[in-house]
């Protein structure tokens, strides 16, 4: 029995309802200490986030027609004081999430790259992100991909992990 084929896109209106249900059940599995009845504003406000607004994208793959993974970025709002973007044209890479049966075949790193692709096109400069020790393989994964670490935060339960990449011609 032959894989199914995997087909990245982005997020149209008619997707939104399956992207939600789709990233609020992998959020509630991966982070089972959050509230999974919290909706994040992001999502609350995914249209205006990801499809209208001008720093917002948002991709989905899927395989025999459900969706098996996400990722996105929206623009990076300053919220950590220790970190500077100032003057610099910077996206925060969020809700890379992948089912467990496509996990190690490459398709986060497929869909990472088609997201850096985009963000390179609408001029991004940075791409940002923050993980977790405790998510396996997630900050060796986001080295591998050419982010460096740039700050872990001391807090006793996430140790926030910051992570830049700067986006250039040779991408």
């Amino acid at each position: 029995m032959s894989e199914p084929a995997i087909l990245i896109t982005a997020v149209e209106q008619a997707d939104i309802a399956a992207t939600l249900a789709f990233v609020m059940q992998a959020r509630a599995q991966i982070f089972p200490m959050l509230d999974p009845a919290a909706i994040p504003s992001d999502l609350a406000g995914f249209e205006q986030v990801y499809l209208n607004g001008p720093d917002g994208h948002f991709l989905i793959a899927r395989a025999a027609g459900q969706i098996v993974a996400a990722i996105g970025y929206l623009p990076y709002d300053q919220r950590f004081a220790q970190l500077d973007y100032q003057g610099r044209r910077t996206v925060e890479i969020v809700r890379l999430f992948v089912e467990p049966a496509f996990r190690s075949a490459g398709l986060a790193g497929r869909l990472f790259r088609a997201l850096s692709e985009h963000a390179q096109r609408q001029g991004v400069e940075v791409l940002y992100l923050h993980t977790h020790p405790f998510l396996p393989g997630a900050i060796a994964f986001w080295e591998k991909h050419g982010f460096t670490i740039t700050d872990v935060e001391d807090d006793p339960l996430w140790h926030t992990t910051h992570m830049e990449k700067a986006l250039d011609e040779r991408h």
